[in-house]
C-alpha cells in the first residue's frame, strides 16, 4: 500500500483566508485547528507560469509556491509537506515558514537514511505548527493526516 502527500498545512483560518485568492483551492480541515491545501500539478504551474525543476530536492515546491508561502507566513506559520511511500520505500521533504522566512528546513529524509532523533521531517514540521502527540498518536495521526492515502484523496 502506498502513501502520497503534497500539501500546504497551516492554521485553518490563516489557510482559508490566504487560499481565497486561488480559485481552484480546496481546503480540507485537519485536527488541532489546522487545515490542508492539496498541491497538485496545476497549482505550482499557475503560480510560476510554467513548471520547472523544483528547488532544494523537492518534487513540487516551485519558486512561485515558495514566494506565495513566504507571503502567507507573515500571518502565521505555514508548512509545505511532501511524503511519498510505497511498500515502505519512499521519501519526505518539508519546509516551514514564519514571518516571511523559512524557520525549519528544507528537511529531507529517504527510506535508506536513519530517522533523526528529532523525528521525521513531517513530524518536525507538524510540531512547528503546534501539533501535539500523545501516548497513542504521533503528530501525523494527531493532526489527521492519516485520513487519506493520496493528495488526490484530499482534493476530492
Amino acid at each position: 500500500m502506498g502513501y502520497d502527500l503534497k500539501a500546504v498545512v497551516a492554521d485553518a483560518g490563516l489557510l482559508t483566508a490566504a487560499a481565497a485568492e486561488l480559485p481552484s483551492a480546496r481546503i480540507s480541515p485537519l485536527r488541532q485547528g489546522l487545515a490542508l491545501l492539496p498541491v497538485d500539478r496545476v497549482l505550482p504551474a499557475a503560480l510560476d507560469g510554467a513548471p520547472g525543476p523544483p528547488p532544494h530536492g523537492f518534487w513540487t515546491l516551485t519558486a512561485g509556491l515558495q514566494r506565495l508561502l513566504a507571503g502567507w507566513s507573515r500571518n502565521g506559520t505555514v508548512a509545505f509537506l511532501e511524503s511519498e511511500y510505497f511498500v515502505g520505500a519512499g521519501e519526505e521533504n518539508t519546509a516551514v515558514w514564519r514571518a516571511g522566512s523559512i524557520v525549519l528546513g528544507p528537511l529531507h529524509l529517504r527510506d535508506d537514511e536513519p530517522v533523526p532523533a528529532e523525528g521525521t521531517p513531517v513530524h518536525r514540521a507538524l510540531r512547528e505548527l503546534g501539533v501535539t502527540a500523545d501516548a497513542d498518536h504521533d503528530e501525523f495521526t494527531a493532526a489527521g493526516l492519516d485520513a487519506h492515502r493520496s493528495t488526490e484523496g484530499w482534493s476530492a
